[in-house]
């Protein structure tokens, strides 16, 4: 029977590449699918796997294109990586290469653009829950899977070293969370609109300006910012997992990552929650 159609690649291939000009950072995230197609029939029909390139290879391909062409936007950065593949493997006749952008928006600080903070296009949605009795109600607001990230002056270091233990202490890494936060009223504000814009500019300047020395710091320092704000609120609480970028060993390839080629990951993430309160 006649073999009519095959390609084959890697799917979900995840880069972030970021630039660093002194303290003004861009990051660029994308989630890969690449897929050959050519001379590689006989994998199918007989078993003949000479003339495949392994998967893994095309994933590393990914990154070390990535780490040469750090500033390339995205239409230029996947014409780099199909030449690369083209160029390398004659039995490749067809190569495709689709790709969707994660879209880091630069947040303002004060009016002014923050080097190395981000909020994430399109992002999180509102929440509002009331219990309502006879006797009073407990009304809340929020937000549900607000992204943000900071790509400096953020660590994690110090903590229990056993025989489990194979995360190595950082001073330097890229924070990010998708963070779900509910604020309990205590009184009603002049306006609720206003009110919840300024709990949300408060958590992201405090995460975005200040060192975070891990997300249990931030979490109760952007608690105790919002506090501080807003007497109508009582207490305010956090859900915040840790969107890992793990930075991509480029040694078997000769190439050395200085903080700038990052595998971006959510699964499994760190959980971190808590509630901070007026006491």
């Amino acid at each position: 029977m006649p073999l009519t159609a095959s390609r084959y690649g890697k799917g979900r291939v995840r880069v972030m590449r970021l630039t660093r000009e002194g303290d003004h950072h861009t990051p660029r995230e994308l989630n890969l699918t690449v897929l050959m197609k050519g001379a590689f029939d006989a994998a199918w029909t007989s078993g003949d796997n000479r003339a495949c390139v392994a998967t893994d290879s095309v994933k590393n391909i990914c990154n070390v294109v990535a780490a040469k062409n750090l500033s390339l936007d995205k239409e230029a950065f996947v014409e780099a990586l199909a030449k690369t593949f083209l160029d390398t493997y004659p039995q490749i006749e067809e190569l495709h290469v689709d790709a969707t952008e994660t879209r880091w928006l630069r947040h303002s600080v004060d009016g002014a653009p923050h080097g190395h903070t981000f909020t994430l296009d399109g992002n999180g949605t509102g929440y509002v829950g009331l219990v309502a009795s006879r006797a009073g109600a407990v009304l809340r607001s929020g937000l549900r899977g607000f992204t943000f990230m900071k790509t400096t002056r953020s660590g994690w270091v110090d903590f229990v070293d056993d025989q489990y233990r194979t995360l190595p202490d950082t001073t330097d890494r890229i924070a990010a969370t998708a963070m779900d936060a509910t604020w309990t009223w205590s009184g009603v504000p002049a306006d609720y609109a206003a009110a919840n814009a300024r709990v949300l500019d408060r958590l992201i300047a405090v995460f975005g300006t200040t060192v975070s020395l891990g997300v249990q710091d931030s979490m109760y320092r952007m608690g105790e910012a919002v506090l501080a704000a807003i007497p109508e609120i009582a207490e305010i609480g956090f859900a915040m997992p840790n969107k890992h970028y793990v930075p991509i060993n480029l040694a078997p390839f000769g190439l050395e990552n200085s903080g700038t080629v990052f595998l971006p990951t959510d699964e499994p993430h760190g959980q971190i929650e808590a509630t901070i309160g007026r006491g």
